[in-house]
This record gives C-alpha cells, structure tokens and sequence, in this order.
C-alpha cells in the first residue's frame, strides 16, 4: 500500500466532527518506525480539509536526565518506566483532553535540561493527535478514540539511526530494545490497535 492509500485509509477512520467534539487520535509505534512522518502528512491532510487540529509529541514530556539515568533500576526500566511521569501526564494531559479550555503542561528543554510550564490552549471542536512510544501502555489507552500503530521490523528501525548512534548498539540492547519488547509482550500493541499500518 503506497502512502497515498494509507493516508487515505486512516482518514476514512475519522470521523467527521459536530461542532463542541473532540477526537483523540493516538498515533503509537516504536522508535523510528515512521511515525512522526506519517503523523505529519495526516496534520497537512486534516489541515487542508480545515479541520481544526491539536498535535502532541508525547516526547515532548518527558522528565529530566537525573529522573531517568543512573537510578539504580536496569536501564530497560528507566526508559519504560521513568522516561515519562505516567501518572502526571494521566492527570495533567490525557484526563483533560475532553473537556479543558487550556493544560499546564511541563515541556521538556534538551538544551538546559529542565521542563518549562507551558499553557496550550484547546478549541471546542478539535481533532487531538498524541504521537510517540508506548502510548497504549495501560494507563493512557482508554483516553483514546482511536490509535495507530506503526509497526517495522527492529533491523529496519535501527537501520535509519545515523552511524554514530548505531555504534552506541550496547545502549539499544540494554535500554531501548528491552523496554520495547516489555511493552509489546505486557500491552500486545499490535492486537490492541484499531489500525496498523506496516512500514
């Protein structure tokens, strides 16, 4: 299926929206599997048939380098764990998507390694989009409306890392490889998905 078809596809999943309803789109996949460009060619379709739309990047909040390095847990359970404050963000983002005007949200800043309070604002009618990994882990999936899962083989992913990072594997096998097959094996994200797209 070429890209014009899969877009195609994943519009004829959302519906139209009556004016005062919100949509909650999660686009999930495993690091480097395509869907942040995916996401984004759904944004510039939705945007061009004017529906109104609100796009987070779930990696965006994530907690400082204190919070999820050398914490004393395998570094599979920092990542999967730790990365992210679930349960704030349950609270603070995913449980306020309905009805809130505005969420205070904390975004995280690479550069000075600290998260800045942020208010972003929320139209009444509006298609919300969360884009990122691990997204229908248990306490964040039943907030969805509907959720993607991009799925590509692991030698496929790590394939479009650049050669720097590919020489860090030790990293991968440790930290990111484990956390991801934990969240497949707990969460089943292919099954659970309302659509998977293979990339």
């Amino acid at each position: 299926m070429n890209r014009l078809n899969i877009i195609q596809k994943i519009m004829g999943t959302i519906p139209t929206l009556e004016h005062g309803q919100r949509f909650i789109l999660g686009i999930d996949g495993l690091s480097r599997s395509g869907k942040t460009t995916l996401t984004e060619k759904i944004v510039q379709e939705l945007r061009d048939r004017n529906v109104s739309v609100c796009l987070f990047h779930i990696d965006d909040y994530i907690v400082e380098r204190k919070k999820r390095y050398n914490t004393g847990f395998d570094e599979w359970h920092e990542y999967y764990h730790l990365q992210w404050d679930v349960k704030w963000l349950e609270e603070n983002l995913y449980a306020k998507l309905r009805d809130a005007d505005e969420l205070q949200l904390l975004k995280y800043e690479d550069v000075s390694d600290a998260q800045k309070l942020v208010t972003i604002q929320l139209p009444d009618t509006c298609l919300i989009i969360i884009e990122g990994v691990f997204l229908q882990r248990k306490e964040w999936r039943h907030f969805y409306n509907r959720v993607i899962y991009v799925d590509c083989p692991r030698e496929k992913r790590f394939s479009r890392e650049s050669e720097e990072t590919q020489r860090k594997i030790e990293k991968f096998q440790k930290r990111y490889w484990k956390a991801e097959d934990y969240y497949v094996e707990a969460e089943n994200p292919l099954v659970q998905a309302d659509v998977v797209i293979q990339n």
